[in-house]
């Protein structure tokens, strides 16, 4: 009687456990043996240009997974799979003969191919619906695009910045399975739909962007440059028209994709500027009321800066005369120490915060550089001078871009941005406008920069039919030791278009070159023609 009341005692704790104690965990257990969660994913937003092309969307596929508690003949499913999905023979095989319910064979197959392997109704095969990234022009703009992983989730570029923007909502079905993994007919079934997420248009000109990616290959190979970026925008408003590096990456091909390749170096890097950073420079002393264009300086054949000697290019042994223009026409680096001298350090550094040099752009893009630009503290004997013509301060191309912009739009700074409509509304970006100098200013620094270009080292640069403005600029590659390099050069070019109501701007970079500034500008001229022609800019010059 002792052992009967105690097995109804265990009998009825177990009952117990099983309904009261712990029946939310058994239940949880019971499910995770006999329920099947299959995720229905979310068709990511779709990516146009300015003008509705389509640069990236989502299209349907399906990945294909294996069952081998319902595999009948390995050998079949093996062949099947290796021929219409091109997957190694070896690892397939271990893969159907796994003592398991569910393996991958492969992801993200086109439907057309799953299609056709469905139609041959090989038991143990199965398939799931997933989405996908194509590109309707190629590897175009595919440093600003980025790129999804096999999850769909951006990992780069503007995929990344405005993921959860361009995510949507996964939804899911729910089966119940028997023991060995089929669907049980009438069995259990809950099925909640997928919400799409949101499309962008973009500020980016597919045609722009064609031209400028073209013409920056063609300089980096015609210079032979390790690499180089092009920065095309409108400098009233701060939309990118284009925006590229060379080399570029194919998004469908990561496998074989160095991953520097994948950097929007416009954004990401930062180099000491050199020349075209005089722009700035002369719209300082301008502002301050220190001088004009017309302001003469004796320039000597060489100064001392810090502990080192600077000369000019054109290496004379004697001293000149020279108007700010002159200075700014000749590209003088020991006129701009001269005016730099003028300036003071004090109003030098509050100048350079004033142009947001050294901090981010506002650009909405992942990684931004903002380079490093010493404190006022912390200059030395040689930071005033070098800075002056563009050296011992590293930028990034964006945060010339900007500035230059300011200079090009009548002292006020736009933000760069790439975004220009979400969810069919425009946005405004006027909030991150800012003013480094006045109009007056702005308007003197431009007449030199025609000049530049007019009779100047920009003369490359000029396009028929159009006032152009704009500056070279050279800077020598620092090496380990601290010192530079001989023969290796940052060769660059800014300017914009019409310059008497700019529409363009344009800014080509071309690092380790063993020329000067000249090598960039033929790309800046076949981009700006193009940019030109493509928005209808009416000629301005006879």
């Amino acid at each position: 009687m002792g052992a009967l009341g105690l097995g109804m005692a265990l009998g009825l704790w177990n009952l117990a456990d099983y309904q009261i104690v712990n029946a939310e965990t058994y239940r949880k257990r019971a499910d995770e043996r006999r329920l099947s969660r299959q995720t229905l994913f979310a068709k990511r937003g779709t990516i146009y240009d300015r003008n509705g092309n389509v640069l990236t969307s989502s299209v349907e596929c399906q990945n294909v997974y294996a069952n081998p508690k319902l595999v009948e003949d390995a050998d079949e499913a093996v062949s099947a799979l290796v021929e219409l999905l091109g997957v190694d023979e070896e690892t397939c095989r271990e893969k159907v003969t796994r003592d398991t319910t569910f393996v991958y064979i492969k992801r993200q197959v086109d439907q057309d191919i799953a299609d056709a392997l469905s139609e041959r109704g090989i038991k143990g095969i199965e398939f799931e619906q997933t989405m996908k990234r194509v590109y309707p022009y190629g590897t175009l703009a595919s440093q600003v695009i980025g790129v999804v992983n096999i999850d769909n989730e951006g990992v780069s570029g503007l995929e990344s910045y405005y993921d959860d923007v361009l995510t949507g909502t996964n939804g899911s079905i729910v089966r119940e399975r028997a023991r060995d993994g089929s669907y049980i007919a009438g069995g259990a079934y809950e099925k909640v739909s997928a919400k799409d997420g949101t499309d962008l248009v973009l500020t980016l000109d597919v045609n722009i962007q064609s031209v400028a990616e073209q013409a920056l290959a063609d300089a980096v190979e015609s210079s032979g440059a390790d690499y180089g970026s092009a920065i095309v925008c409108d400098p009233a408003t701060g939309e990118i028209l284009a925006c590229c590096s060379c080399p570029t990456y194919d998004q469908t091909d990561l496998a074989n994709t160095n991953a520097a390749d994948m950097n929007l170096r416009v954004v990401t890097d930062a180099y000491e500027p050199g020349s075209v950073f005089k722009t700035l420079v002369s719209g300082m002393g301008i502002d301050l009321g220190l001088m004009t264009p017309d302001t003469t300086f004796d320039v000597p054949a060489e100064v001392k800066v810090g502990d080192d000697w600077v000369n000019d290019i054109d290496d004379r042994d004697y001293a000149m005369t020279m108007t700010l223009r002159e200075i700014m026409r000749r590209s003088s680096n020991t006129g701009m120490v001269l005016v730099g001298q003028k300036i003071g350090a004090d109003n030098f550094a509050e100048y350079l915060d004033a142009y947001g040099i050294g901090t981010k752009s506002g650009i909405d893009f992942p990684g931004e550089s903002t380079g490093i630009v010493r404190e006022r503290s912390e200059y030395d004997g040689s930071s005033l001078g070098s800075m002056s013509f563009g050296q011992g301060i590293s930028v990034s191309p964006i945060e010339v871009t900007r500035a230059v912009c300011g200079i090009a739009n009548g002292g006020v700074m736009t933000t760069p941005h790439f975004l220009k409509s979400k969810h069919g509304e425009e946005l405004d970006w006027s909030d991150g406008e800012a003013s480094a100098i006045s109009a007056e200013t702005a308007e003197l620094v431009k007449s030199m920069m025609i000049t530049v270009v007019d009779e100047g080292t920009g003369s490359g640069a000029a396009i028929e039919g159009y006032d152009v403005a704009g500056k070279t600029g050279t800077a020598q590659r620092a090496d380990a030791s601290g010192g530079y390099q001989k023969g290796n050069y940052m060769s660059s070019f800014i300017g914009f278009a019409p310059a008497s109501g700019p529409a363009v701007l344009a800014y080509i970079t071309l690092d380790g070159t063993p020329y000067h500034s000249s090598a960039a500008t033929p790309a800046f001229k076949t981009i700006m023609e193009q940019a030109l022609s493509v928005l209808g800019v009416k000629r301005t010059r006879s």
